[in-house]
């Protein structure tokens, strides 16, 4: 199964994937985004968090 990662490095914490689907992704204790729960939302709904991000720090693995 895909999942989506987010680069921790690269996020600006813009909260725009947050925003999209926030049955996938929140903020961690340092203020960044991460996944914490993959099968939250539909793969379409995952994706278009990821084609949203403006620094492009979502990726699938």
């Amino acid at each position: 199964m895909k999942r989506p990662v987010v680069d921790q490095e690269s996020c600006i914490s813009c909260g725009l994937c947050i925003s999209t689907c926030p049955e996938v992704f929140r903020f961690n204790s340092s203020g960044k985004a991460e996944c914490f729960d993959p099968s939250g939302a539909p793969e379409k709904d995952i994706q278009q968090a990821i084609d949203g991000c403006p620094v492009q720090c979502i990726s699938w693995e």
